[in-house]
């Protein structure tokens, strides 16, 4: 039995009717809750920098399609290629988000991931005028900033971009990245820091600093969307 609910749960019909129903019901979370920005002109901010790479937490990624507000900013996310993120593509992509499917640990399991064709598909996105989206904690180390994201910007020259983008009613779960699942009919904000670029000759000790700096962004911003909705005490460091 567990057996034959396993394969029914990976039937393409099922991953597809599963996208579907997460994009609809992730439409109805943004339209329900009223959005908060900050800075309040981020977009203003953000667009000449653009194309960039847009960074945030793993467990906080539900609201980020929302991040594009114009059809002009052309976006696309890297998606793990396990089975559980098929339906999180299919989702994407009825809310007018292209996909990169792929890996976005560096570690031992970059190849056997499909991680160097994915680093390089994001790097040919970027050149051709598209934004990435991607988590910048690795696998299983949640809220720790992995090289990946850095060896892109240093790779790609286009700037990191740390957001949080959070709703005050939420379902947090008990696994290893905190998944929030939010909820409609609430408050929400979208919190940007500074960007940060990696030069072209970036070494070591500047990487690992630069991996720093967005980590301490990443955490900042996370704070103060929780703040913006009232729920400081949901920020995890």
């Amino acid at each position: 039995m567990k057996r034959l609910i396993r394969d029914l749960l990976r039937s393409t019909f099922v991953q597809r009717a599963l996208g579907v129903l997460a994009a609809e019901y992730l439409r109805l979370v943004w339209l329900t809750n009223r959005f908060s920005y900050e800075p309040a002109d981020v977009y203003e901010r953000v667009e000449p920098e653009m194309p960039a790479i847009f960074a945030f937490w793993h467990g906080q990624h539900f609201m980020t399609p929302f991040i594009k507000t114009k059809e002009t900013y052309r976006a696309k996310v890297l998606i793990s290629r396990h089975r559980d993120g098929e339906f999180n593509a299919i989702a994407a992509e009825r809310l007018g988000i292209g996909t990169i499917r792929g890996s976005g640990d560096h570690g031992g399991a970059f190849h056997r991931k499909g991680g160097v064709g994915a680093f390089r598909e994001m790097v040919q996105a970027l050149t051709d005028g598209w934004n990435v989206a991607t988590t910048a904690d690795v696998p299983k180390r949640a809220r720790v900033v992995g090289l990946g994201v850095i060896m892109l910007a240093r790779e790609s020259g286009r700037p990191i971009m740390p957001f949080a983008m959070v709703t005050s009613r939420f379902i947090r779960l008990k696994n290893w990245d905190s998944t929030t699942i939010n909820l409609p009919f609430g408050r929400g904000a979208l919190v940007g820091i500074e960007h940060v670029y990696v030069p072209p000759d970036a070494d070591a000790e500047t990487m690992e600093k630069l991996r720093l700096q967005v980590e301490d962004y990443l955490n900042e911003a996370t704070r103060r969307a929780y703040k913006a909705v009232g729920r400081p005490e949901a920020a995890l460091g």
